[in-house]
């Protein structure tokens, strides 16, 4: 299950339980709206309380990442978890983004909005 929140050119997603391919395509779905009112925008990934992942999502990840290579100014992911953020990571290498990753949401916060 997943969490969307959209402001003006951010857009924040936490992540509960199991990330499924329905939860992604929402993701996806947010993005492209936020993108059409702003060129580039933010990314405040919050995956703290993600439990798993399946393959079909790390995959489409991965392509849409690849697809909105430029689309992103700086993406911001909030994990405890050494294999979320090794995937994160793999995820980020396909754009020109500022990624980093985080264990607490208020640094993560503050750093998305440059403070």
């Amino acid at each position: 299950m997943i969490v969307v929140e959209e402001e003006k050119d951010l857009v924040k997603v936490s992540v509960y339980a199991e990330f499924t391919l329905a939860d992604y395509r929402e993701f996806e779905q947010a993005v492209t709206h936020e993108l059409e009112n702003s060129p580039k925008i933010k990314l405040l990934l919050d995956l703290s309380n993600m439990a798993k992942f399946s393959v079909d999502v790390a995959w489409e990840d991965i392509k849409f990442t690849r697809a909105h290579a430029h689309d992103f100014t700086r993406i911001a992911v909030i994990t405890t978890n050494q294999w979320t953020s090794w995937a994160s990571w793999l995820g980020t290498a396909f754009t020109d983004a500022e990624a980093a990753f985080f264990e607490d949401a208020q640094a993560a916060s503050a750093w998305i909005h440059g403070k």
